[in-house]
C-alpha cells in the first residue's frame, strides 16, 4: 500500500472532483464558459496546494487550527472569486464550484502523504480516502457559497458563512488526528455531502434568469 498511495492519490483526488464537476454542471450549460472552468480549477488546484503546505507547517498550533485553518481557506477563495470582472455575474457562483473543487482535490493527495505515513493497514489508509472526499464536497459546497456572495454583493456574509461550516469539519480532523480514530473520517463525507446536496440544489438554481420570476410567481 505504501508504494502505491504516492503515484495515485494526486488521481484519487482530481477523477472525483473532475466527477463532481460535471454533476454540479448539468443543467447549466450556456452559462459558463469552458475556458473559465477549467483555469477556476487550477486556480483552485494550486491555492489548495499553498494551503496544504501552509497548514503542514504549523499543524503545531494546537486547537486553534479548528478556527485558523477554515478562515485561510476560504480567505484563499474569496482572493481568486472577488474579482471585478466577476462581480454581480450569474456565473461566478458555477466558477466558485470548480475553484472549490480544485481547491479540495488536493487535500486527498496531501492527507495521504502525510496521514498515511502513520497508519499501516489498508482500511485506515481507506478511511483517510473516505474523508479527503468529503473535503472535496465542503470545499466545493465553500465555493458555490462564496461565488454566490460574489453575485449578490454579500461576500464577507457568506465567506462567514463558509467559515462557520468548516469549524465542525476541522474539528472533526482535530479529534481523527488527536484520538488516532480513522473511523471518524466517515463523519466528513457524511457531513460534505449534506452540505454539498444543499448548496446545488437550493443555492445554484436561483442563478437561472427565470427563478425570480417563477418565485413571484408561486407567491401570487
Amino acid at each position: 500500500m505504501a508504494s502505491v498511495v504516492p503515484q495515485m492519490s494526486l488521481f484519487l483526488g482530481i477523477i472525483p472532483a473532475l466527477l463532481l464537476l460535471w454533476i454540479g454542471l448539468r443543467g447549466y450549460e450556456g452559462l459558463y464558459k469552458d475556458k473559465t472552468i477549467f483555469l477556476t480549477f487550477i486556480v483552485g488546484l494550486i491555492l489548495g496546494f499553498v494551503a496544504a503546505i501552509i497548514e503542514l507547517f504549523t499543524a503545531g498550533v494546537g486547537v486553534t487550527y479548528i478556527i485558523l485553518f477554515p478562515l485561510l481557506e476560504q480567505m484563499a477563495k474569496v482572493i481568486a472569486l472577488n474579482l471585478g470582472r466577476f462581480h454581480e455575474k450569474r456565473e461566478t457562483v458555477i466558477y466558485g464550484l470548480s475553484l472549490g473543487l480544485g481547491f479540495g482535490s488536493i487535500f486527498t493527495p496531501a492527507s495521504l502523504l502525510i496521514l498515511g505515513a502513520q497508519v499501516q493497514d489498508t482500511l485506515s489508509v481507506l478511511l483517510i480516502v473516505v474523508g479527503s472526499f468529503g473535503i472535496i464536497l465542503f470545499q466545493a459546497t465553500a465555493g458555490i457559497l462564496i461565488g454566490y456572495g460574489v453575485f449578490r454583493g454579500r461576500v464577507m456574509f457568506y465567506v462567514l458563512a463558509a467559515v462557520l461550516l468548516e469549524i465542525p469539519l476541522t474539528a472533526t480532523i482535530f479529534v481523527t488526528e488527536f484520538y488516532q480514530k480513522p473511523y471518524l473520517q466517515s463523519l466528513i463525507v457524511v457531513y460534505g455531502a449534506v452540505l454539498f446536496w444543499y448548496v446545488v440544489r437550493r443555492i445554484m438554481p436561483r442563478i437561472h434568469e427565470n427563478y425570480e420570476r417563477r418565485k413571484r410567481t408561486l407567491k401570487a
